[in-house]
């Protein structure tokens, strides 16, 4: 991976920064300065993209879900990229988060309802995809079924089109990095482009999370978020 973020706390002295970006330098990575927060900025965003990939699944049939980013100019849709890295790894660190949770309404408990079935991702053969002994990845029916139990409280389930499913994905994880901005943890938007590209696979001829972001339009942005935040206010507040 071609990123490195540096995270520079408030003791940092200049002398340090420059350490991080000549070893930055000799390791061939591209650098990015975060300032402290959980996650820092690429797994910040990525937290919130997970959040809205598990909400279009809770809300409509997921196998959309599970291509409509490839087709949006991502290699891998949001779940093979978890069954890549082990969804334990994710579990363990909502855990950690539990007790300082402030956005309650933002996590469904789909995946770990997954890993509570002891599918981890391709390392067990199982995941939110199937991985059989001779290779290959095939949709699960068994995450259909999860899924569906987690539905039942009252959700009428429609159907997402490829379009709705990026509309949704791509504006929660804009609306995170404009707070991101918001709060410091990122100096500009240029960073976070920088990140997404390098270093969580947001499509490079895109130009970048926030450069897409500027295409769209912070009045459309505005008003999507606005219509979603009809089905969760908390989740879809917009940014300040």
């Amino acid at each position: 991976m071609k990123l490195l973020e540096i995270v520079k706390d408030e003791m940092a002295s200049p002398k340090v920064l420059a350490m991080g970006y000549a070893v930055a330098k000799r390791l061939g990575k591209i650098p990015v300065v975060a300032a402290v927060c959980d996650g820092f900025i690429g797994n910040r965003i990525l937290a919130r993209y997970r959040e809205a990939a598990d909400t279009c699944s809770w809300m409509a049939v997921p196998h959309g879900t599970l291509t409509a980013m490839v087709d949006f100019g991502y290699a891998m849709g949001p779940y093979a990229i978890q069954d890549l890295s082990g969804l334990d790894i994710a579990h363990a660190n909502r855990r950690r988060q539990d007790a300082t949770e402030i956005r309650p309404g933002a996590i469904l408990p789909i995946a770990d309802h997954v890993v509570a079935a002891g599918r981890l991702g391709r390392k067990t053969g199982a995941g939110w995809y199937h991985y059989p002994a001779d290779g290959g990845r095939q949709i699960d029916p068994a995450i259909e079924t999860i899924i569906l139990q987690e539905a039942s409280a009252g959700i009428d389930r429609g159907i997402f089109s490829a379009g709705d499913i990026q509309d949704r994905l791509v504006l929660a994880m804009i609306n995170e990095a404009a707070d991101i901005l918001y709060d410091g943890i990122a100096a500009t938007a240029a960073d976070i482009d920088l990140v997404l590209v390098n270093g969580y696979g947001f499509p490079r001829w895109r130009g970048g999370l926030l450069h897409y972001a500027d295409q769209i339009g912070v009045d459309r942005l505005l008003a999507m978020l606005r219509m979603f935040s009809a089905e969760d206010p908390l989740v879809w507040h917009p940014s300040r």
